[in-house]
């Protein structure tokens, strides 16, 4: 609960402008965002930097200035070098000559769109990083509008994320029910060293795996090899770096998981029911479909949701063996954690996968009606 609490709580934290500028912010709170702020605010402006050049709260707010407007973090550097203003014979300045100096300085302080960047942000709490990963975002006006379009990539990527998560779900199930019945039929000893089998994936480290899939898939690998060999194919199948190699390793990856509760299921359910079934004058297909396929219906469903939730949550699978229209939601959490350490986007990114894992799984029980575990 704490770690999760922990980031859902990074995901709106929004401390640097505030804390950097607290004066500043007090001075914009009754601006009307339309014409440029009073000299009291401009005055603020310099008093807050002046207090802040040389110390780390200038970077941070250099970087959160800039992901509002490209280039802010120079006029913020900018303005922090020249601090502090005085007049050329050393006397302190009033607020209207700190405004011209300021604005002398660079110009950009008399542009609006800079000053409402400080004043909707003033507050230590912000959906900043939920918009953006909602490709929207607040304009001047504190008002929610969507992004940009070259900035609204994160819902596109969110589908991508839950079509993977589906299409792995789908094929998963496809092929570990009838294994699963399979070995259901069998005899315990025969079951039980096919069981060993299944479960050899959970004692071999992903990387080896994905690393196996590298060395069949690639253009000189094995399965293409042989079916240049069978004459099936004219020329290698490229199936590495796109989606068919994702939704290959991930299926296998994660077939177990799906194998395990369909076959504690199975192996509970009486033959007898199918028997009778079939005495009464069934069809044995019809049988095996009406009698035993609803039985089976808790297994499937937390296999299909231990499948899914851990498919859209995979990082290092589609990382190596998919290309870049291949990378769900996870890839870009442990890109803004590792590489722009940007925490409040990760964040909001993993936040709102939990909360569509949630959602589904809510919706999930109530249409099947069934009590789902996963523990």
């Amino acid at each position: 609960v704490v770690p999760i609490g922990t980031l859902l709580t990074r995901a709106v934290q929004n401390p640097e402008i505030a804390a950097a500028l607290p004066d500043t912010v007090a001075a914009l709170a009754h601006w009307d965002r339309k014409a440029p702020p009073s000299d009291a605010a401009y005055a603020a402006l310099a008093a807050d930097m002046t207090k802040v050049a040389d110390s780390d709260a200038m970077g941070a707010l250099a970087r959160r200035l800039n992901t509002e407007i490209p280039g802010y973090r120079s006029l913020v550097a900018k303005t922090a070098r020249a601090m502090p203003l005085k007049n050329d014979d050393g006397a302190a300045l009033t607020p209207a000559q700190t405004r011209d100096k300021l604005v002398e300085l660079d110009s950009r302080w008399g542009d609006v769109a800079y000053w409402q960047a400080i004043a909707k942000n003033g507050s230590a709490y912000s959906p900043f990083y939920l918009l953006a990963a909602l490709d929207h975002k607040q304009d001047g006006f504190g008002h929610i509008v969507p992004a940009d379009p070259d900035q609204s990539i994160y819902l596109a990527i969110f589908g991508r994320t839950l079509v993977i998560g589906v299409a792995v779900t789908l094929f998963a199930l496809l092929l570990g029910y009838p294994l699963a019945y399979w070995i259901s039929t069998l005899s315990e000893r025969r079951a039980n060293l096919v069981m060993i089998l299944v479960l050899i994936p959970f004692w071999t480290s992903v990387l080896v795996r994905v690393a196996a899939w590298i060395v069949l898939l690639q253009s000189e690998g094995l399965i293409n090899k042989a079916l240049l060999g069978t004459g099936l194919i004219s020329h290698p199948l490229t199936l590495l770096f796109n989606r068919v190699g994702v939704y290959i390793s991930m299926t296998h990856i994660l077939l177990p998981f799906m194998i395990l509760p369909l076959y504690s299921v199975m192996k509970s359910i009486p033959p007898t029911y199918q028997r009778a079934a079939v005495s009464l004058g069934s069809h044995p297909f019809a049988a095996f479909w009406r009698v035993y396929v609803p039985q089976t219906y808790p297994g499937v469903g937390a296999g299909a949701l231990l499948v899914f939730i851990l498919a859209i949550g995979y990082y290092i699978t589609p990382a190596l063996l998919g290309g870049p229209n291949d990378q769900m939601v996870s890839y870009y959490v442990a890109y803004f954690t590792n590489v722009t350490i940007n925490w409040g986007m990760a964040c909001a990114l993993g936040g709102l996968l939990l909360a569509a894992t949630l959602v589904l799984y809510a919706v999930y029980g109530r249409f099947t009606r069934t009590n789902v575990s996963l523990g």
